[in-house]
């Protein structure tokens, strides 16, 4: 029996399926955008969909970890190195005819295919029971304990991107 659209499943389908919009139409913004700056919103408005996503998978921490470090840091680094950089005189023009780009879409849709094939037709587990409470001590401690690993992973990717928004930065600077 399919779930009418105004109870909890039907809703909680219809914001899945806006969050994965959201997613996609982030990443094509990213990719297919000539601006740099609207590449970087592009990834700010994908990396908020994948952050609802977090939330909807019942990981409020990972979501709010992706909020503040990829949308909060590394996009707004990312739009001040651009901001701080300087024009190019001469406008590249790209020829987007190579062979690397026609085999690119069929291919991409060939593991879109295989993902949306593979998520209808896979065995999904029931969900997680919540293993503490929630409390600010339970995640400090699990933090520390348990994912301390991921955690410093993610500050490396931060410190990454501050480093390379300061080269950009600098690259800008060093033509005047």
């Amino acid at each position: 029996m399919n779930p009418s659209l105004f109870s909890p499943e039907g809703l909680a389908e219809v914001i899945f399926l806006i969050l994965i919009g959201t997613t996609i139409l982030g990443a094509s913004i990213a990719t297919l955008s000539k601006r740099l700056i609207r590449s970087v919103i592009g990834l700010a408005i994908c990396f908020l969909g994948v952050g609802g996503l977090y939330y909807f998978l019942n990981s409020p921490f990972v979501a709010m970890m992706q909020l503040l470090i990829y949308v909060g840091a590394v996009c707004i680094t990312m739009t001040f190195a651009i901001m701080l950089a300087e024009p190019d005189d001469e406008k590249a023009s790209r020829k987007y005819k190579s062979v690397s780009t026609w085999a690119a879409a069929p291919l991409g849709g060939l593991i879109a295919y295989g993902l949306s094939r593979l998520a209808i037709q896979g065995q999904w587990l029931a969900p997680a029971e919540k293993i503490n409470s929630g409390s600010v001590k339970d995640l400090g401690m699990s933090l520390l304990n348990e994912y301390s690993m991921v955690f410093e992973l993610i500050s490396i990717v931060l410190l990454v991107s501050i480093i390379g928004s300061l080269a950009l930065a600098r690259v800008g600077r060093r033509k005047q």
